[in-house]
């Protein structure tokens, strides 16, 4: 039987073996992972391939039960596209509304820093933003 293994897999696609079980028992695979005489997984290229779209997708926040529902409108093959991409498009718009408000944090934070490399520079740290003991 050919094939990838687990340990393949998970090197391929930076999942730990772990992960690659539990995306197995969430219903994440777009088919059953065959499994050999002696019941150990076989994966195919294309399952490699899958598990780097679900891994980004993960990683950019989308939750299991999304994903989840996105892998079944996959699984189901084609005709419901339209659902597919709403479910993209509502991910998209979480993760761009994620970016700009990491940025507006990343403003204050440069700020922040120039303030203190000023400081610094002119020696003048000593104090900024220093606790003060009430009393």
């Amino acid at each position: 039987m050919s094939g990838l293994s687990i340990g393949a897999v998970a090197e391929a696609t930076g999942l730990s073996v772990d992960a690659l079980r539990f995306f197995e028992r969430e219903g994440l695979f777009l088919r059953p992972v065959r499994r050999t005489g002696g019941g150990q997984r076989v994966y195919e290229p294309a399952d490699v391939e899958w598990l780097g779209l679900c891994n980004r997708l993960r990683d950019s926040g989308m939750p299991i039960a999304v994903l989840r529902e996105f892998a079944a409108l996959v699984r189901s093959g084609p005709g419901n596209e339209p659902e597919r991409l709403a479910l993209l498009r509502e991910h998209e718009r979480l993760v761009q509304s994620r970016i700009d408000d990491l940025n507006v944090s990343l403003g204050i934070i440069h700020n922040k820093v120039t303030v203190y490399e000023e400081h610094v520079r002119e020696g003048t740290a000593a104090g900024v933003w220093a606790p003060t003991t009430p009393g």
